[in-house]
């Protein structure tokens, strides 16, 4: 993701008229990132097997709905993001409108390419600490890593579950979810 030229500060509104509909952008702290290239394969297979995970899990236990990118998540007026994947519960469902998620989801997944390391691990790591995401999830094909961290008491993320390669990933936020990082990273 590369910044376009800093011209002005961003906001969600500036970016819905003065940017074509189709396009994909992110505002973090009123920044714009654009979102191009597309993802490549290994990361859309990635991709693939959470979410089938995810809304089969979420589906049967219906615990509420499961929305993947392009799909905005207004955080603020200044901080416009669309994670790969993302988990709203029924009892949030009230902050999904027309235009996306109006406010912070219940849990995220981002799946790290080489353009985008540094914003999902820090920059979008920090920001969804701020919003008070309860779980996000960053999962790095490169290493086959997958971080889950949650919010402690003091409201800060903490490690709360680390696998490479083998192993099961499980939620501390959806109590029964979890995923194989064998077959997550199994092409």
């Amino acid at each position: 993701m590369e910044t376009l030229v800093k011209i002005q500060k961003w906001t969600y509104n500036e970016m819905l008229e003065k940017l074509p509909a189709e396009s994909r952008y992110e505002i973090i702290d009123n920044e714009l990132y654009d979102m191009s290239p597309a993802p490549n394969t290994e990361h859309q297979r990635i991709f693939r097997k959470l979410e089938f995970a995810l809304i089969k899990y979420i589906e049967t236990l219906k615990l509420g709905e499961v929305f993947n990118a392009p799909f905005d998540v207004i955080l603020d007026e200044n901080n416009v993001v669309q994670p790969d994947i993302l988990f709203i519960c029924n009892e949030n469902a009230h902050k999904i409108s027309d235009r996306g998620l109006e406010g912070a989801p219940d849990l995220i997944f981002e799946i790290l390419s080489p353009s985008s390391v540094y914003r999902d691990q820090i920059e979008k790591k920090d920001l969804y600490e701020k919003f008070q995401v309860p779980e996000y999830w960053v999962i790095d094909p490169a290493n086959k890593v997958i971080e889950v961290l949650s919010l402690n008491e003091n409201k800060e993320y903490f490690l709360f579950n680390y696998i490479v390669e083998k192993g099961i990933a499980v939620s501390s936020f959806l109590k029964g979810f979890q995923v194989n990082a064998e077959e997550i990273f199994t092409s």
